[in-house]
């Protein structure tokens, strides 16, 4: 049945209470970047010119995790001639990069280019927006997708609103690897459907690194005023910049998880934190039982290994029946789906569809594109129905579908229950 798309709260407050501002280093001018050895990368220079190029007033916040890609995005920003403020989001306690590591890195990175470093307290702001929404849909079936959820409800959102109305400034950028051709550019790319007048979504350079996925769900006003500087850079070069500018984060390792698993330390430990041990059965499709689990929040469609259950033949996991606590199982060759619906879409860089259309689909962050028909189910495109040219093993619900059109992300939304 559909789902509804789930309601967002309102941002925190923005008082002395959950925001501190941490000066500028003494005796360093706000804005003074540090005297780099050596010449930029080919790509970091061609990211400074695109940013000294850019049209309007170049002031910016930037969201500053505490890693790499961040840290570079502002380093590039000072060396155009920005006016940067950096913006931290504190969403948990303990360790993690979202936690204590993330704060103390992105203070220091603001000391080292001299710029104005704000934190502000979103743990309960996270708790509810993220942490609820997740625990709640893993414990009925499904296999939520944060990142979407965060980067909408709980970073670019209310990181612009805050730079707005405590800063004034009106433009945010972030570490993404991911570009914005915006409405006013003299060579939008050609769409299927109707594209006039919007801010386009490109995909990122670095085909290993392109995070356009996890954007999908982004509004056009709010497109309209994000700044992405690592967007035409690859990995290696944002490493060989973040070295040249003597950057603290420059061989930071990456977090190979989402937020909330390195956190906990593992996404298991995280569920289990939330959720009590439910023992519910393993069978087949037709109802036959092969063994019993502790929580159908554990396993995910598509899965293989670590079952716990023996068959003649390889098996996967093809539904998670929340209502009887039931995960269902299958030989691969049962396993595979032609089609699926996608409800709570988002149209990015064209308009909702009237007709169907032939595009491409991304079912997972790591996933390859591939091909299908979409066709709208009602005047608005909020919902549609995807047909795929090849069946699929990982049609998961509660994860995205992002709609693609060579480079450009025309839309997506969140694959709905079967």
């Amino acid at each position: 049945m559909p789902t509804s798309r789930p309601e967002t709260t309102a941002s925190p407050a923005f008082t002395p209470a959950n925001a501190l501002i941490a000066p500028p280093v003494p005796g360093s001018p706000p804005g003074a970047p540090p005297d780099p050895d050596g010449a930029a990368t080919t790509a970091g220079a061609a990211a400074v010119a695109r940013l000294q190029a850019w049209p309007g007033e170049q002031q910016v916040v930037v969201g500053l995790s505490g890693g790499v890609d961040s840290s570079l995005t502002a380093a590039l920003l000072v060396e155009a001639g920005w006016r940067v403020e950096g913006l931290t989001l504190w969403l948990m306690s303990g360790k993690g990069a979202c936690c204590a590591e993330g704060l103390v890195d992105a203070a220091a990175i603001c000391e080292q280019l001299g710029l104005e470093h704000h934190v502000l307290d979103f743990r309960e702001h996270f708790r509810r927006e993220i942490v609820d929404f997740l625990v709640e849909g893993y414990g009925r079936g499904i296999t939520p997708l944060p990142c979407s959820r965060c980067n909408r409800a709980v970073k670019f959102g209310p990181m612009l609103a805050w730079a707005r109305a405590e800063r004034g400034i009106g433009r945010l950028a972030t570490g993404h690897y991911a570009r914005v051709r915006h409405r006013q550019a003299a060579d939008p790319l050609p769409l299927p459907g109707d594209g006039r007048d919007r801010h386009q979504l490109l995909r990122g350079l670095d085909p290993r690194k392109d995070q356009s996925y996890f954007l999908y769900d982004l509004p056009q006003p709010l497109l309209g005023d994000l700044v992405f500087p690592l967007g035409e850079m690859h990995k290696s070069d944002t490493r060989l910049e973040a070295a040249r500018f003597g950057l603290r984060t420059a061989s930071k390792p990456e977090s190979q998880d989402l937020c909330l698993a390195d956190h906990h330390g593992s996404m298991k430990a995280f569920l289990d934190a939330h959720l009590p041990p439910r023992q519910g059965e393993i069978a087949l499709q037709d109802g036959t039982v092969l063994g019993h689990h502790d929580g159908i929040e554990h396993f995910t469609i598509g899965q293989r290994r670590g079952l716990g259950v023996a068959w003649s033949e390889p098996l996967h996991v093809v539904r998670l029946d929340g209502a009887f606590n039931r995960v269902v199982v299958a030989p691969r060759a049962e396993a595979a789906r032609q089609s699926c619906r996608v409800g709570q879409v988002n149209w990015v860089s064209m308009a909702p569809p009237q007709e169907p259309l032939e595009l491409s689909v991304q079912l997972r962050y790591r996933s390859s594109p591939e091909s299908a028909r979409l066709t709208p189910l009602d005047h608005t495109a909020d919902r549609v129905e995807l047909h795929f040219h090849d069946p699929q093993f990982s049609i998961t619900p509660g994860q995205a579908a992002v709609f693609y059109a060579g480079e450009a992300l025309l839309g997506g939304g969140l694959i709905e229950a079967f």
